[in-house]
């Protein structure tokens, strides 16, 4: 996993988990359905980037 794509990752992941965390407390649903997404999708990139170190070695 490059440093560039982890660091994106794990950003994507701290940017959604806050986000649905407000959007709860707050009761919006919207923001927090955005938040998980973003929160999936840096899930995603990171497994991603795991499943392509795995094949290197």
């Amino acid at each position: 996993m490059t440093a560039g794509e982890k660091a994106k990752a794990k950003t994507e992941q701290a940017k959604g988990k806050t986000k649905e965390a407000l959007g709860s407390a707050l009761g919006n649903d919207r923001m927090a359905a955005e938040g998980q997404a973003e929160k999936s999708t840096g899930d995603a990139r990171e497994a991603k980037e795991k499943t392509k170190d795995a094949f290197k070695h």
